[in-house]
């Protein structure tokens, strides 16, 4: 075990909402303005409509903390927006159980995206000639993204592929470019619509579309972590792993554990969580065939954890502007920088799969899960906020199914006895 200092946040779900956001406002330096920001959800109907087409409202969903993340030596509280019961508590549980051994571990690559020029009926040979050509379209690219450039990020890269279709001889020009703090996906549009012309100057053909990709191959994220020395847990954590490395059915729902965490994060902080998704799960098939992305291996008599993922986030530009964002950025997590931020996500991930599998190779995902939503149950049967709480305690201890009848049920034996 490691001397490692004790999670001062340790069992903040005991207490109620209020006293909670006074802990992380003290904590994290929250003026009341800011504390006021979180409560509201940070945006009006006002604002919403300057974001988006034909609005009509606003969806709220509960911001939480996961706790007890320490995380390449240093501490973190990680925000977490989403409707799913169990999953911040099961983060927080996870990252206790590492933290016990030193905590995480984790690296990300420097943030480089890529954009895509597709082409149809161009010239022959257009990998040889774009290769050739290779320092002329970079010096284009610097031209289009100088900002980019001078923060030190800025193109880095550009390649072809040529392939054949129905609709005839076809060929994509790829380009890399080093996006900083950004998500990139403007930067890399911007490039991707400028490159163009100076592309087809060079190999004919007509120029189709041109974005960028989602499955950012050259953003990867790193983490790692070690959860225990029990054998017995060990075992079956192992046994889970091994399920999803054959059969493409668990494999998809094990990965949809990772994104539990980061999903939640990303939604927090701003960034585009379908983006992030589509990447992970493009990555998880980019081998050929469909995988886990975490693996586990039992080292020195110790069960290791490891994800390797590519991560597209952001600390600035776009959504990140949201004033509650900008306060999950700034104040709570401390980010200084979009690896950093990747890396907090790369071990949230890691932590909400091995506490997913452990809940499954344990006493099944659906009991602890159930209990907890039993809550929100009682809220769609038609439950004041106070009985809602009656019925999770209630239910908290039941060792039958959860159900909504059930929860119905209880609902009306409770009403009756206030009568």
């Amino acid at each position: 075990m490691f001397n490692v200092p004790e999670d001062k946040f340790s069992g903040l779900y005991k207490r109620p909402p209020e006293e909670r956001l006074a802990a992380i406002a003290s904590e994290c330096g929250l003026s009341s303005d800011e504390m006021a920001v979180l409560r509201a959800g940070g945006l009006t109907i006002a604002e919403a409509d300057l974001m988006r087409e034909n609005v009509i409202g606003l969806y709220s969903l509960p911001l939480s903390v996961a706790t007890g993340f320490r995380i390449n030596g240093k501490d973190y509280l990680i925000p977490m927006v989403g409707e799913e019961p169990s999953v911040v508590a099961g983060a927080s549980k996870v990252a206790k159980m590492a933290r016990e051994f030193g905590g995480f571990t984790a690296v990300s690559t420097e943030p480089v995206m890529i954009g895509e020029i597709s082409l149809l009926k161009p010239d022959p040979d257009v990998a040889v000639t774009v290769a050739a050509h290779k320092q002329d379209l970079l010096k284009v690219m610097n031209e289009l993204a100088p900002t980019m450039s001078a923060r030190g990020g800025g193109p880095r890269d550009v390649w072809a592929r040529e392939y054949a279709c129905a609709h005839g001889r076809c060929a994509v020009v790829y380009f890399s470019v080093d996006v900083r703090d950004a998500m990139g996906a403007n930067t890399v549009n911007r490039i991707a619509e400028g490159l163009a012309p100076a592309i087809t100057s060079l190999v004919g053909g007509k120029v189709v579309m041109r974005i960028l990709t989602n499955l950012s191959v050259k953003r990867i994220s790193r983490a790692r972590a070690q959860f225990t020395d029990d054998p017995e847990m060990a075992k079956g954590i192992l046994f889970a792993q091994s399920f999803a490395e054959n059969d493409i059915f668990r494999a998809v729902t094990h990965n949809k554990g990772i994104m539990n965490g980061i999903s939640a994060l990303a939604l927090a902080t701003g960034n585009d969580t379908r983006a992030v998704e589509a990447g992970a799960h493009g990555y998880a098939a980019y081998s050929s065939f469909y995988r886990p992305l975490t693996k586990y291996y039992i080292e020195d008599g110790k069960l290791i954890g490891e994800i390797e993922l590519p991560l597209a986030l952001g600390t600035v530009g776009s959504g990140t502007s949201h004033k509650a964002a900008r306060i999950c950025l700034d104040k709570i997590l401390k980010v200084k920088s979009s690896q950093e931020l990747c890396n907090i996500a790369a071990a949230l991930g890691l932590a909400q799969n091995f506490a997913a599998i452990r809940a499954l190779t344990q006493e099944g995902i659906n009991k602890g899960h159930m209990r907890l939503h039993s809550k929100t149950l009682a809220l769609m049967a038609g439950a004041t906020l106070d009985e809602a709480v009656r019925i999770y305690e209630h239910f908290r201890n039941y060792d039958g199914e959860v159900t909504m009848s059930a929860i119905k049920h209880a609902l009306d034996e409770l009403r009756k006895v206030r009568r």
